[in-house]
């Protein structure tokens, strides 16, 4: 199923997919620095799994033109282990954590995407723009007057270079960007912050490394705590990443093959000694405002990285951190949803405090997934609650028959059963009662337990009851769960019991 995709994926695109792929390869070496420094391990721990993890999704993702490697995201779910266990278990939590994404594809979990609201998408992306900006402000506090000089240069060629005639629209900016100002910087020997201040580079290409760790359940139950929360802060970033990327580029993606993929790009990773990683929602955008469009600008940023770090270390320290800040700002700005502030007012209230809960829960936790699941529970809230109010019931009495007809319209569940239950009179003094459910439909156990509470309650006042106009599932879930033609159930409520 894991197949190379078509041919356009590779070749559609060539010029633009390696220009945005040596971008952002350039993009991603200081935050794997940062990020193995987040997780406590060496810089080549983050180095190494960028490459491999960018080189296989590349492949067997299912997102084509969506960047994976190493994220601070999962760097920090990494922290105790690394500190209690070492490095060893890391590699091997690394593993468990693949084969629980690989098994999340197959179980098709990446459908549940589905259930996750546009407000809590805008949310998320609002707050990792937020993070984003946050994660330049140390390179910008207690620094020179060159260093803003720098950045705010950096910020000229990256919005005013693409409107030079001509190469204005063949070169990425952000790569304009990082070359000039590492020249500036080099020629002028200007003494800022670079890539060489943080963290030695590796020297070596990476290895195939089988963690030392004794195979025992010991060992199982050290890394599984750690294991699955990767693989839920992996997928659902990664999944997120990729819808974000299907808008930008208006192209569709399988999310569960991406889960696939995420899966055995983390195995590859934990086996050439690196930690685990997921999508990178900046690195993506850099991208796609790069050029990048296919899988070809994947692998060209994880083999470009590699080369870069291995061989061309000298150059690579040289790059200020300022023309990287200046990126990743653009980042920051770009992945902004600024539509969202403009239409707070003709939105509705409930997505807009979805969008609001949503982006102050991952801002001051620096947790994505705690984020989207408020997210998602609000949104389940304000649905459930507004799909109640839909609910109604309507009654008519025929004096020929002494009938009472009740006619029941919406959705019942549990947030409307209640109300259903309320809607009938039962202090009424009347012979027959027919109960119309053509117009309604009744959704679990909490809805059929109100139903044979208002029959139950109808024929302990001596009414004789019937049911009409039920449809399939309905009926389904009622004769299975509902009791009010059950005699023996009934004698005990009838009798007190």
């Amino acid at each position: 199923m894991l197949l190379l995709s078509k041919k356009q994926d590779w070749l559609g695109n060539v010029r633009g997919d390696v220009l945005a792929g040596t971008v952002v390869a350039l993009a991603l070496i200081p935050e794997a620095i940062a990020f193995s420094i987040i997780a406590g391990v060496d810089p080549k721990v983050g180095l190494y799994a960028s490459f491999c993890i960018a080189f296989i999704t590349s492949l067997i993702g299912g997102r084509p033109g969506m960047i994976s490697a190493a994220t601070g995201a999962m760097a920090l779910l990494m922290v105790t282990l690394v500190k209690d266990h070492g490095l060893p278990y890391l590699l091997a939590a690394t593993l468990l954590t693949g084969v629980l994404q690989i098994v999340s594809g197959y179980l098709k979990l990446g459908s549940l995407m589905s259930f996750i609201s546009r407000s809590v998408v805008t949310g998320f992306v609002n707050a990792l723009a937020i993070l984003i900006f946050m994660a330049q402000l140390p390179e910008l506090t207690n620094v020179t007057w060159h260093v803003y000089a720098m950045t705010a240069a950096g910020l000229g060629f990256i919005y005013l270079f693409p409107y030079i005639p001509f190469i204005g629209k063949i070169l990425p900016s952000p790569l304009i960007c990082i070359i000039a100002l590492t020249g500036v910087s080099m020629y002028l020997k200007l003494d800022i912050r670079s890539v060489g201040d943080m963290g030695e580079l590796p020297d070596t290409l990476p290895i195939f490394l089988w963690p030392e760790v004794p195979l025992t359940l010991e060992t199982l139950l050290i890394i599984l705590p750690y294991s699955v929360p990767l693989a839920v802060v992996g997928l659902l970033e990664s999944l997120m990443t990729a819808t974000i990327v299907d808008d930008l580029t208006d192209t569709s993606s399988d999310k569960n093959r991406e889960c696939k993929g995420q899966g055995i790009a983390n195995i590859g990773a934990g086996l050439l000694g690196g930690m685990a990683g997921c999508a990178m929602i900046g690195q993506s955008i850099i991208n796609v405002k790069s050029g990048g469009r296919g899988r070809l600008s994947t692998m060209v940023a994880g083999c470009f990285l590699l080369i870069m770090v291995v061989f061309l270390d000298e150059w690579i320290k040289q790059i200020p951190m300022a023309a990287l800040v200046a990126v990743m700002i653009m980042v920051s700005i770009g992945t902004f949803s600024w539509e969202s502030i403009i239409n707070l007012k003709q939105h509705p209230l409930s997505a807009n405090i979805i969008m609001a809960v949503t982006v102050v829960v991952v801002v001051w936790t620096h947790n994505l997934a705690l984020g989207v699941f408020v997210g998602v529970l609000l949104a389940s809230l304000f649905f459930a609650n507004k799909i109640s109010h839909f609910m109604y019931v309507s009654s008519a009495l025929n004096n020929a028959t002494e009938t009472r007809i009740y006619d029941v319209h919406g959705q019942v569940f549990f947030n409307s059963a209640d109300r259903f239950v309320a809607e009938f009179d039962f202090k009424e003094v009347i012979d027959n009662i027919i109960i119309d459910l053509t117009h309604a439909h009744f959704w679990d156990i909490s809805a059929v337990s109100a139903l044979d509470k208002v029959v139950i309650k109808f024929r302990r006042e001596g009414a004789e009851v019937r049911l009409i106009g039920l449809n399939q599932a309905s009926s389904t879930i009622i004769d299975r769960f509902g009791i009010h033609d059950d005699p023996e159930e009934i004698e005990k409520v009838m009798g007190g019991h």
